[in-house]
């Protein structure tokens, strides 16, 4: 992946519903050579699906909180898995530290969290959660393909 391709993964990122003239004319290609690069990046995985973006609160789930979820022995078994499929999931992670499982939820209120949560400890292998609501959003996106510049730290020799 090159700069160009990130330029378009950029441009898909804002808005995925350009025309491939549009994004061109954003990163300098023909809209031909930019369709090639978007079909080459679906095709290798880059480009994992693209979907439209919804609106917790306008689809009823303006609760968002992140559940940590303490399990028995690993935490990454078929039954904790399936929570998957669950419509409230929207994010499962296996982590370090003091949790195996960090999951993102969104629901309606306080009281369907308190229903989601009590059946999480119907989950098979359950030992334990520690859940943090958001009081407001500043930034969700997704995955960028920008790339920081690394800070300059005193003694850090940048290669060549």
């Amino acid at each position: 992946m090159d700069q160009l391709d990130r330029k378009i993964l950029g441009e898909l990122s804002r808005d995925a519903t350009q025309s491939y003239a549009v994004i061109s004319a954003a990163v300098g290609l023909s809209a031909p050579a930019v369709h090639e690069r978007v079909k080459r990046m679906r095709a290798s995985g880059v480009i994992k699906s693209t979907v439209a973006q919804l609106s917790g609160p306008a689809v009823g789930k303006p609760l968002l909180a992140f559940i940590h979820v303490d399990t028995a022995g690993w935490g990454k078994t078929a039954e904790l898995m399936a929570l998957e499929n669950w419509p409230e999931v929207e994010e499962i992670h296996t982590a370090t530290g003091d949790t195996c499982l960090i999951l993102k939820v969104r629901v309606a209120s306080p009281h369907a969290l308190e229903g989601l949560l009590s059946q999480i400890y119907d989950v098979k292998g359950v030992r334990g959660t520690r859940t943090y609501m958001t009081l407001s959003t500043h930034l969700e996106r997704s995955v960028q393909a920008g790339v920081s510049e690394p800070l300059e730290q005193p003694g850090f020799v940048k290669p060549a």
